[in-house]
């Protein structure tokens, strides 16, 4: 009888280690779960601050006349009726990746009307370093509410007069 009861002992020990085990992986695995989710909705907020720029820009370089006009709202980049048939510069409205709701930020132009848009999130980027080209400004940032996305007009270069 001695045996048996080390035996039960032992095995008792035993799983109560596998259990342990099990509980590291899954900790290690839904750490690594939420850095993968974290990341991917880093790029869909990329993806969706330059489709607003992008769009802004549209409505901007589409306006009708000589003088340019930025978009009062953002609900005008969804349907655009300064012409005879409505435009649309994007599709639909969408939500901020990071907050998971509607709502963004407004960068309001000097002249008036809407030039870009940021993140409501205070959390701090996943990615802080490395951006390039025309994301360089996310580089260093402390939290998503820095990232501004905003169509900037390029001016028109015109020739000097001698």
């Amino acid at each position: 009888m001695p045996c048996g009861r080390r035996a039960q002992g032992f095995i008792l020990i035993g799983m109560f280690m596998l259990i342990m085990l099990s509980g590291l992986i899954l900790s290690e695995a839904a750490t690594r779960w939420q850095t993968q989710v974290l990341r991917e909705r880093e790029q869909e907020l990329i993806k969706v601050g330059l489709a607003y720029r992008d769009a802004i820009g549209r409505y901007y370089n589409q306006t009708p006349g000589v003088i340019k006009t930025f978009p009062p709202t953002l609900e005008a980049l969804y349907n655009d009726e300064r012409f005879p048939s409505p435009r649309r510069h994007l599709r639909k409205p969408y939500q901020d990746p990071i907050t998971q709701r509607e709502g963004w930020g407004i960068v309001e132009a000097p002249s008036g009307g809407i030039m870009g848009i940021y993140s409501l999130s205070d959390k701090v980027p996943f990615k802080s370093k490395g951006y390039r080209g025309e994301l360089q400004h996310l580089n260093d940032k402390r939290y998503y509410g820095e990232w501004y996305f905003v169509y900037l007009p390029q001016p028109i270069s015109g020739r000097n007069a001698l």
